[in-house]
C-alpha cells in the first residue's frame, strides 16, 4: 500500500523531494502521514477535498483486500 500512495503522490506534485511518508501499523489498521511542500499541498488536496478523498478510497479498496483498515492524514 505505500507504493500505491506514493505513486499516487509523485504523480500530483511538483517537487519529488518535498514528499515524506511514514506508516505505522497497529494491529488491522495502518496509518499513513504524509507531508508535502506548501506549494504542492493544494495539488494533493484538490478541490473541496476531492483528490485526496479519491486516494482515500482507493487505499480503502486495496486495505479491504488484505483485511486492514487505512488512514491517511496530511501534515
Amino acid at each position: 500500500m505505500k507504493e500505491l500512495v506514493t505513486y499516487m503522490v509523485n504523480a500530483l506534485v511538483d517537487d519529488n523531494q518535498g514528499v515524506k511518508l511514514s506508516m505505522s501499523e497497529d494491529g488491522g489498521v495502518v496509518r499513513f502521514r504524509l507531508s508535502v511542500s506548501s506549494s504542492d499541498r493544494g495539488k494533493v488536496i484538490g478541490r473541496e477535498g476531492r483528490t485526496i478523498k479519491a486516494m482515500r478510497s482507493l487505499l480503502q479498496a486495496a486495505a479491504e483486500k488484505e483485511g486492514k483498515k487505512v488512514f491517511l492524514d496530511i501534515v
